[in-house]
């Protein structure tokens, strides 16, 4: 048995805590605890999901709802309730397409699919312009490495130590976090890991500098790249979505040039933030720079099918002898119907705008509430994509693992639901569709559980 608790208690849905065993005992209902048994008695026992939370019954909008008729409001979402729960514009666009053709055989195309692959294309200002379909975000990072073998010749991989970029043994390869590894022994040959950008304690970081101070990360990223060799693809998130660490537009632009210099392919992973989350529809579009490939996944199915893709350059169109994807779903006309109705709701309802005015809001509140609570050290998004991380003092910047575990089951008790990351970052994945009000209620939980915290220590 794997023994790692240190870890686990910084991440995901910190499982094996005080808070944990406290919060699974208010479950007092019999079917709760019936379900939940019936949970851990069936499926395979894993990290960061087992035990599980509570049991869903229904979503509506911004909120879910337990069993026992408990209502959350949901800033975690998995990422995938980009345009809320149960969004009847949507819906009903899958049901129309599912009375008329909800499976097309992989050696068949479809319209839905093929008007999805143009629309792809046409987001990106047609720079992106080639497009495969994949039934998940880890299937589609899978396929962007199998691409970049064929097209550099190179066998190379790097990415950020903690990120993550699926659970495969070749994305657990790819990404760098240890949970995902740990017990597996030897991983993919050639995955080569640096480290990521940290705008707040950051290594290399200078806070003076805000349109520059991250570019030591990019000198040392060359600095590997040219030691190795043999590198062929760069992953990485354009903003981090779990730590929520903002990169500058010179770090990005200088990043480009290293990749362009070197022959590596330059690959975004925004599977968690694409489809709007940043204020753009991708958050590539914030740097005035555009990737070889792009990768997309979670919202992309609009919450209802699981649905990824790929879209990069037409250059990159050199794979036809090799099955990069070759899976069952790989032209869902359902998944595209999903996704084309969830393109066309954000145009008709101005959801980029309205992101744009919800980070105004976000900002203000938070910088608010840092004023008045002396245990978030640093607030830091973009758009709907929000971190705080809370700290035992902030001139050393201890994290305050302890205070950000009580937190996230204090807003769960109040009714809202969020996720922490590195043991002291809550992070805010709102809905795009939260209103203004919708917003400020989430909020003043946030608050009241923030202040119950530091009153109760």
């Amino acid at each position: 048995m794997i023994k790692h608790e240190g870890y686990l208690h910084t991440e995901g849905d910190l499982n094996l805590s005080e808070s944990r065993r406290e919060w699974n005992r208010q479950h007092t209902d019999a079917a709760t605890q019936q379900a939940l048994k019936a949970d851990a008695d069936h499926f395979l026992h894993q990290a960061l999901s087992t035990p599980c939370l509570d049991v869903i019954d229904s979503a509506e909008g911004i909120r879910i709802k337990n069993l026992a008729g408990k209502s959350y409001i949901d800033f975690h979402g998995n990422n995938v309730h980009q345009l809320g729960y149960h969004n009847r514009f949507i819906i009903e666009r899958v049901k129309e397409q599912l009375d008329k053709l909800a499976f097309s055989p992989r050696r068949y195309t479809n319209i839905p699919s093929i008007t999805l692959a143009e629309r792809l294309s046409a987001l990106t200002d047609h720079a992106l312009s080639r497009v495969l379909f994949a039934p998940g975000g880890t299937s589609a990072i899978a396929m962007a490495m199998k691409l970049a073998r064929i097209y550099t010749g190179k066998f190379k991989t790097i990415a950020m130590y903690d990120s993550f970029h699926g659970a495969s043994m070749d994305s657990i390869s790819l990404g760098g976090e240890y949970v995902f590894q740990q017990g597996l022994g030897p991983l993919m040959a050639g995955s080569i890991h640096v480290p990521p950008i940290d705008t707040y304690r950051g290594m290399w970081f200078n806070r003076d500098n805000e349109n520059g101070g991250d570019l030591a990360y990019a000198d040392y990223l060359e600095y590997v790249i040219e030691k190795e060799g043999d590198v062929g693809i760069l992953v990485a998130e354009t903003i981090r979505s779990t730590t929520v660490h903002v990169p500058s537009k010179a770090y990005w632009k200088r990043v480009r040039e290293i990749c362009d210099k070197h022959g590596v392919l330059l690959v975004f992973d925004e599977i968690p933030i694409g489809m709007g989350r940043t204020g753009s529809m991708f958050a590539y579009q914030h740097y005035d720079i555009v990737p070889d490939i792009l990768v997309l996944g979670k919202g992309l199915g609009a919450g209802i099918v699981p649905m990824a893709a790929i879209v990069c350059k037409d250059k990159l169109n050199v794979a036809a002898q090799v099955s990069l994807g070759h899976f069952t779903h790989e032209k869902s006309p359902l998944g595209a119907a999903a996704a084309l109705a969830a393109f066309d709701y954000m145009e008709a309802n101005h959801t980029l705008q309205h992101v744009a005015e919800a980070e105004s809001f976000m900002l203000k509140r938070l910088l608010e509430m840092k004023e008045r609570i002396s245990i978030i050290g640093d607030v830091r998004g973009k758009g709907l994509l929000w971190g705080v991380e809370l700290v035992k003092d902030r001139s050393t910047k201890e994290k305050d693992t302890r205070s950000a575990d009580q937190v996230l089951y204090k807003c769960l008790e109040l009714g809202l639901s969020l996720k922490i990351s590195d043991g002291s970052v809550i992070c805010l994945y709102p809905p795009l569709t939260s209103t203004i009000n919708e917003l400020e209620e989430a909020m003043d939980i946030l608050s009241q559980a923030l202040l119950y915290v530091v009153d109760n220590e």
